[in-house]
């Protein structure tokens, strides 16, 4: 009889694809099983079984494909790190996807960098490298599925099928109707991604812990000079919205449990609605705002490092309006009004203003290519509110700064003649500025700048609170949602 030798089992090889032939309906699908096989351990509180699926789905191809194809596929794929590498090629993404091992892994600093705020102070964002950025969005596909399952159902930043029109529409329900809450505790967060503390979230975060220590400790390196990082988690890396808002779950359920229902026999009207650091809390009297919800909060963020910014944290009567993600609230004889907030408005103004000044020796056909996705993008955002009146004041200011700017380009001509060259009727106007230019093939193009008020409002419907794109009987609810476009006729 001749002895059986048992070959010893070689190790998995890696499919030999091309990024092109890559299926990627088939690697969504397998990572999308394992994501809900996650969430529902979740629900149940299986930890072992949430580690073991994390580790399958983080060491599996179509999720690194996956990965690669997120950090490649957005806005700043182009935008390198400290090493000055980006993937351009399909080869280059390849190997990218090839390299991501957890084995003999460090992270390279961030690249800083500032972007400049409303208020006019810098923000500063950490640049990881390509290979940081993918592995980032690797171990996020595992993190995802628990982080929809255990948030808060009134969170709507950084969330997939949430956004901030939802937010809105949660508060005209929570503040619209008559016996509504009255108070409003507007709060803010100081410096939230820069202040979590390291140590909660090291213990707290369901990750890779070798991972997230990496990323935690990574340090930055600022006009070429290195600096360490102590608390925080980076703006700008791929995961860091999603630890966000793990760090702050929990918050709504902390204020609707500091407070009693009802309260001498009247509901305290409690209902927390977030979106990502920014986040207001209503109640029926300023009094129960004061003594129960803020200290509670302070509680609560001081566990996590964090504390409330005085200049930004205020209680206001909702008589009184408040400005919250854009828009302005109010009540006017007890119904509900929302509109763009006037530092939305001031904000469009100055930048279509910026843009004219900017263009000063361009044609006009380049000057409307560059105004149109602006007013266009500002006009979007609001589509969900009735604010008819501002929209006209924006087109209003708009069509000023452009006579002026038409008027200092040809000072010697007459305004007729202004009017005729560059403006015509159309869209009901009198006074649409337009442009022309010669295609290739010899035929004439009109561009017309785009105005605010062409915009419809848009009725909206919110997105239910508990909706889950990793819970099988979400499912359906979600895709129907998604092919109607979240139109409804229910909306402020």
């Amino acid at each position: 009889m001749k002895r059986v030798v048992k070959a010893r089992c070689a190790p998995p090889r890696l499919p030999n694809l091309n990024w092109v032939s890559v299926n990627w309906a088939s690697m969504e699908k397998r990572v999308k099983k394992l994501q809900v096989r996650i969430a529902e351990a979740v629900r149940v509180g299986r930890i072992g079984l949430i580690k073991s699926l994390q580790w399958i789905l983080t060491h599996s191809y179509a999720a690194r494909l996956l990965a690669v194809r997120r950090v490649t596929g957005s806005k700043g794929r182009k935008t390198p790190g400290v090493d000055g590498v980006v993937w351009r090629s399909n080869g280059q993404k390849m190997r990218g996807a090839n390299s991501l091992k957890r084995r003999d892994y460090s992270s390279l600093p961030l690249r800083r960098v500032y972007i400049r705020k409303k208020n006019g102070k810098l923000r500063p964002l950490g640049i990881p490298a390509m290979d940081d950025r993918a592995m980032q969005a690797l171990q996020r596909l595992g993190l995802v599925p628990i982080a929809e399952t255990t948030a808060d159902p009134n969170s709507y930043g950084f969330r997939e099928g949430r956004s901030c029109a939802d937010a809105i529409a949660q508060c005209f329900l929570s503040l619209g109707k008559q016996d509504s809450a009255r108070w409003v505790l507007e709060a803010d967060i100081k410096g939230c991604f820069d202040n979590i503390s390291k140590e909660w979230m090291l213990r707290h975060i369901p990750l890779d812990k070798k991972m997230l220590k990496a990323w935690l400790d990574a340090g930055y390196v600022d006009k070429g000079v290195f600096h360490p990082t102590t608390a925080g988690t980076p703006q700008g890396g791929v995961i860091s919205p999603v630890l966000a808002n793990m760090v702050l779950d929990g918050l709504e359920r902390t204020c609707t449990q500091v407070v009693p229902k009802r309260t001498k026999g009247v509901s305290s009207k409690i209902n927390v609605i977030r979106y990502a650091d920014d986040f207001i809390v209503t109640a029926c009297s300023k009094e129960l705002l004061e003594q129960k919800v803020v200290p509670a909060v302070r509680a609560f963020l001081a566990e996590r490092g964090l504390e409330l910014s005085e200049e930004k944290t205020k209680i206001t009567r909702i008589e009184d309006g408040f400005d919250f993600l854009g828009q302005h609230l109010r009540k006017y004889g007890g119904r509900m009004h929302i509109r763009p907030s006037d530092a939305s408005v001031k904000a469009i103004v100055a930048k279509t203003k910026e843009i004219i000044k900017a263009c000063g020796g361009r044609s006009a056909w380049d000057l409307i290519q560059k105004l149109n996705p602006v007013i266009r993008g500002w006009a979007n955002y609001h589509r969900h509110v009735y604010a008819a009146q501002t929209r006209g004041y924006v087109d209003y200011r708009i069509f000023g700064q452009i006579w002026r700017f038409l008027s200092k380009r040809h000072p010697e001509k007459s305004s007729r003649w202004i009017r005729k060259t560059y403006f015509r009727s159309a869209h009901g106007l009198a006074w649409v500025f337009h442009a022309k230019r010669k295609s290739p093939n010899g035929k004439t193009r009109l561009v017309d700048l785009h105005h605010a008020s062409w915009s419809k409002t848009i009725p909206y419907v919110k997105v239910r609170a508990g909706a889950n794109p990793y819970d099988r009987k979400w499912a359906h609810y979600l895709a129907e949602r998604k092919s109607k476009k979240h139109l409804s006729c229910q909306h402020p």
